[in-house]
């Protein structure tokens, strides 16, 4: 786990518990509680990239993501020419890939 704050941890705890009353399982939830920490860091600049390396939330529409969470979802499907692609034309690709 990378070095957070005991405000990290409070979140992080404080979202999971949010994740398992919803009725997410318990990976699931610290999944979720995880990835907005981090996020959360990045936006923040407290982390030493500020690009995302992840895909997006996965219950998000393609066109709320950013283009770099794209362009990493387009890596795990093999699209090629996905470095040159823009947004609108990697959407379109990924769907075309997940038929």
């Amino acid at each position: 786990m990378p070095t957070w704050t005991d405000k990290d941890e409070r979140q992080y705890e404080h979202i999971k518990d949010e994740q398992l009353d919803r009725g997410r399982t318990e990976e699931r939830a610290k999944e979720v509680a995880a990835r907005t920490v981090n996020q959360q860091r990045r936006r923040e600049g407290r982390t030493p990239k500020s690009k995302t390396e992840g895909t997006g939330n996965p219950n998000a529409r393609l066109e709320e993501r950013s283009i770099d969470e794209l362009r990493n979802r387009a890596g795990e499907l093999d699209i090629d020419g996905r470095s040159q692609m823009d947004k609108q034309e990697l959407v379109q690709a990924i769907r075309a890939a997940n038929g």
